[in-house]
């Protein structure tokens, strides 16, 4: 059995993918990163950001799912690492 993810961990791999998709080198993503404000990511980028991380964090059976109605809470690197973090139930 693997060890659940810690939030760094998370983040990282959140950073990692989304560092992909903007062409970005990671060093310019922290937490407090905007999406959109300071990565000028458009709403496709947030489309296959959102893939990725479901994607990612999808286990076997466990399906990860960031809900439609959760999207538009989802504006910086900080929410998108507190919603796995939730989704997952790691502890911080």
């Amino acid at each position: 059995m693997n060890n659940p993810p810690t939030r760094e961990d998370i983040f990282q791999i959140i950073r990692h993918q989304l560092a992909e998709i903007l062409e970005i080198n990671e060093d310019r993503i922290s937490e407090g990163s905007s999406f959109v404000d300071d990565l000028d990511a458009d709403s496709l980028a947030l489309i296959e950001l959102v893939e990725a991380i479901e994607g990612e964090f999808s286990k076997g059976e466990h399906q990860f799912r960031i809900e439609d109605d959760d999207l538009e809470d989802l504006r910086t690197m900080r929410d998108a690492v507190d919603y796995v973090v939730q989704v997952l139930g790691v502890s911080q």
